[in-house]
């Protein structure tokens, strides 16, 4: 319900931009402060700041589609535009305040109709080429590569690929093309095991573009000991108004039909529980912090999921927010993979979410445990990246060798 409560600051955000921007057109084209041409142009911008309600209000529709992806769109525009207004203001009001106040020559071309007709296709170009960028860097994935050494023999295995995605976010603006460019990359890399660390989902089933095709495209993927997966908070089902969630503080759990897409693609669904894959480390998979799921409504501490645990053998988990890091590192933990926090996803975000998590994105070690955050493939609300990647992560583990295990052995 706080979407309900933020929307007053939205609209005056939404007028505030308008405002700025219909000065600037009156100033270049003074025939637009007709009434005949204002009427329109402020009824087509109130449709575009009320299409996120009126996308949150349709039934599932081609139309809703439409109107979700140009909503999501909107509010990427709406926050560069404030960002670069916003900035511009409070430059011309200290340069009109302090440094051009006894040069009035500067002051007069600084607030002449030129002046502001430059102004303002500076501001123009800015929040076009942010938009512009933002769309771009979203749409396309890209390769990032870690490399760790686990301190433990795994029987059989010198190293381990793991390819780490995250963040999928399916739904109304990620679909069938992203997926494709994301099982291409994820077969090129010849992964041993590929694990998915939650937010495969957009919160609603329906939202998904084509869930037959989609799950066939998943379930093109490769790897050797196959496709792992735990939930996020957004794979549960859940109504989402501009980030915010609705359907009250009921016990939140994942639409079935989820779970059955998972498995018609071949994922294997980690909820609170941890295999032993070849007799040779263990990976276990938690549900999530905020949003535990169906049937769990607390999860295990880090130190009761490593019960029962062969500790000599490595121990991989799969944690949809990276927390409490040093819990797990103090329960035998060797490598913890995470996403959710999309790196910000978009500046400043990309500022602003490093003051939130002890790891925001990337790697980080944690008395001897390693854990590695992805920026996610997907996006969740302004359908942009900038500052940020869309990417998936390739991490080598080398484990000790069974021939080192020996010698320490023998020196013991």
């Amino acid at each position: 319900m706080i979407a309900v409560y933020l929307s007053p600051i939205y609209l005056l955000l939404c007028a505030y931009v308008f405002y700025r921007m219909q000065t600037w057109l009156e100033r270049c084209l003074p025939y637009l402060k007709r009434k005949r041409i204002r009427i329109p142009i402020a009824s087509l911008y109130l449709c575009t700041a009320f299409s996120i309600l009126a996308a949150f209000l349709l039934k599932p529709s081609p139309a809703k589609r439409l109107l979700k992806q140009f909503s999501n769109t909107w509010l990427g525009m709406l926050l560069y535009a404030l960002l670069v207004i916003l900035i511009t203001d409070l430059l011309r009001l200290v340069l009109k305040r302090f440094l051009f106040r006894k040069d009035s020559r500067w002051k007069e071309r600084l607030f002449s109709p030129n002046g502001h007709r430059l102004i303002g296709m500076v501001c123009i170009f800015c929040v076009g080429c942010f938009t512009i960028a933002g769309i771009t860097s979203a749409d396309h994935i890209r390769v990032t590569d870690y490399e760790v050494s686990v301190d433990k023999e795994a029987p059989g295995l010198d190293e381990l690929k793991i390819v780490l995605v995250a963040d999928l976010h399916l739904g109304y603006s990620i679909g069938i093309r992203h997926m494709e460019q994301m099982v291409g990359l994820i077969n090129e890399e010849d992964a041993d095991l590929v694990v998915m660390a939650g937010d495969i989902f957009d919160n609603e089933y329906e939202a998904l573009e084509n869930p037959e095709i989609l799950a066939e495209i998943l379930g093109g993927i490769q790897s050797r000991y196959g496709v792992y997966a735990c939930y996020g908070n957004h794979d549960v089902k859940e109504k989402v108004l501009a980030g915010f969630t609705f359907g009250g503080k009921g016990e939140k759990a994942s639409d079935p039909r989820m779970d059955a897409f998972l498995e018609k693609a071949g994922i294997r669904l980690l909820r609170e529980e941890g295999v032993l894959i070849e007799d040779a480390f263990y990976l276990y998979g938690r549900p999530d912090y905020g949003r535990p799921g169906r049937g769990i409504r607390v999860r295990k501490t880090p130190a009761q999921l490593t019960e029962g645990m062969d500790l000599s053998r490595p121990v991989i988990v799969i944690d949809h927010q990276p927390r409490e890091l040093q819990e797990l590192a103090d329960a035998g933990v060797d490598l913890d993979l995470c996403g959710h926090t999309h790196d910000g996803q978009t500046f400043p975000g990309n500022l602003t979410a490093r003051l939130f998590w002890e790891n925001t994105c990337g790697y980080l070690e944690k008395d001897g445990m390693h854990n590695i955050v992805t920026s996610g493939v997907g996006v969740f609300g302004p359908d942009m990246r900038l500052g940020t990647r869309s990417e998936i992560c390739v991490i080598t583990v080398r484990f000790r060798l069974a021939s080192e295990a020996s010698d320490t052995g023998s020196a013991e």
